[in-house]
C-alpha cells in the first residue's frame, strides 16, 4: 500500500508542476507583449523624428540658398512646387514678394504616396523667413 501511494503523490507533484509552468508560461507572455509593442512604437518614432531632422536640414539648406541667389537677382520669383531635394524628400517655396522685401516660405517633407508632391500630412517642416533687397 506505501508504494501505491508514492505513485499518487508523484502523479500529483507532476500536475502541479505542469501547471506551474503553464501559469509562469502565461505571466512571460503577458509582461513580453507590451515591451515588444513599445519597441515597436519606439522603432516607428525614431524613423520618423529621423525623416524631420533631415527635412529640417534640407529646409535651412534651400533657404540658404534662396537668400545667397536673392543677392544678385532680388527681383527674380523663388517659387517653386514640388522640387526633388533628395530622393522622396520634396520641397514647395513660396514667395510673397514686394519691392524691397520678400517673405519665402520653404516646406519640406517625404514624398510617402510618390506622387510627386507634398502637400497636408506629408509637409514635416516649414520654415519661413525674410528677405532683404540690398541697396
Amino acid at each position: 500500500m506505501r508504494q501505491g501511494n508514492k505513485t499518487h503523490e508523484r502523479r500529483h507533484s507532476a500536475g502541479v508542476a505542469l501547471l506551474e509552468v503553464i501559469v509562469a508560461s502565461g505571466l512571460l507572455v503577458i509582461g513580453v507583449v507590451p515591451i515588444l509593442k513599445a519597441l515597436t512604437t519606439a522603432q516607428v518614432t525614431s524613423r520618423l523624428v529621423d525623416q524631420k531632422t533631415h527635412c529640417l536640414t534640407l529646409a535651412q539648406a534651400k533657404q540658404g540658398e534662396i537668400a545667397a541667389r536673392s543677392i544678385g537677382n532680388f527681383d527674380a520669383s523663388y517659387a517653386e512646387t514640388g522640387t526633388s531635394l533628395d530622393g522622396n524628400y520634396l520641397c514647395n517655396v513660396t514667395d510673397n514678394g514686394h519691392a524691397s522685401l520678400k517673405t519665402i516660405s520653404v516646406a519640406v517633407g517625404f514624398d510617402h504616396d510618390g506622387n510627386g508632391s507634398i502637400a497636408g500630412r506629408e509637409i514635416m517642416v516649414t520654415l519661413t523667413t525674410l528677405v532683404a533687397k540690398r541697396i
